[in-house]
């Protein structure tokens, strides 16, 4: 197989650390660079854990498109820096592979055009955990039959964004086969702003932040005399890598946008 070489964007956080260990270990995947946020170092090999390796560390993006030659970009930074990142890379010729969430519908309409103008695939995954693709598939089977649905995602308190991009993802993908329906009491009232969480189209959306979780969500279904509830828990950022692989080498035989892990795995 062909090697296929990887800029990482993001390397001292948790899920960045177990990227670059995932190519490290690949056969067939090259580290070709490092983009952090500060450099300290000017190579990888000079960071704390990664002192078997070999990569340049950058930390200006068009710098390291520009001087690296190198097939995609694993952005695992945050929604700003990585629209920015995942902009520079199109341009540069790198195919993104972005894990970061909290990119808005405008962000993606402006992916899009650039995925069409360049000819190059870009996956933009809110969760790279293949039992949370398949928890989000299949609440959207159930929504078929359970309309009533809350959904409590549950992650550590560093995660900048609320709700997190897999249960917007997860409603999005209900509402495709559910239509809008206000649930509860119609003269329902929050006497405490905010407590009944988010509305998609009826359904409600809560956010955990707590130190101790990594990445958990649970789709609850009601209904008359039963409910349903659907869970998919992340213990840990390795869980996350299978995911990461399978974007890395499938974007190679993309040229379009592709929102969501599930329009990739087969």
């Amino acid at each position: 197989m062909e090697t296929i070489k990887v800029i990482v964007a993001g390397p001292r956080g948790r899920m960045g650390r177990e990227a670059v260990k995932l190519i490290h270990e690949t056969a067939h995947f090259e580290l070709a660079a490092v983009l952090d946020r500060k450099q300290d170092y000017s190579n990888i090999k000079h960071m704390e854990g990664f002192q078997d390796m070999d990569a340049p560390v950058y930390t200006d993006a068009e710098a390291c498109f520009s001087s690296v030659k190198a097939d995609v970009l694993v952005d695992l930074t945050t929604p700003e820096t990585g629209m920015f990142h995942t902009e520079a890379a199109l341009r540069h010729g790198i195919r993104p592979v972005v894990g970061t969430t909290g990119f808005s519908g405008e962000d993606l309409e402006k992916l899009d055009g650039l995925t069409k103008d360049t000819g190059l695939g870009c996956i933009i995954a809110p969760n790279f955990a293949t039992g949370a693709v398949l928890m989000m598939k299949f609440s959207q089977m159930a929504a078929k039959y359970f309309p009533d649905i809350e959904i409590i995602e549950m992650h550590h308190d560093q995660k900048l964004d609320a709700p997190s991009g897999t249960a917007v993802k997860t409603a999005d993908l209900i509402s495709k086969v559910r239509e809008a329906k206000t649930q509860g009491h119609q003269n329902e009232k929050e006497t405490i702003q905010g407590a009944r969480g988010a509305d998609v189209d009826g359904m409600h959306i809560h956010s955990v932040r707590l130190p101790g979780l990594v990445a958990h969500q649970q789709v609850m279904f009601g209904a008359d005399g039963q409910m349903l509830t659907i869970r998919h828990d992340s213990f840990n950022r390795a869980s996350f890598m299978s995911g990461v692989r399978l974007a890395v080498e499938t974007i190679m035989k993309l040229d379009v946008l592709v929102y969501g892990l599930e329009n990739i795995m087969e």
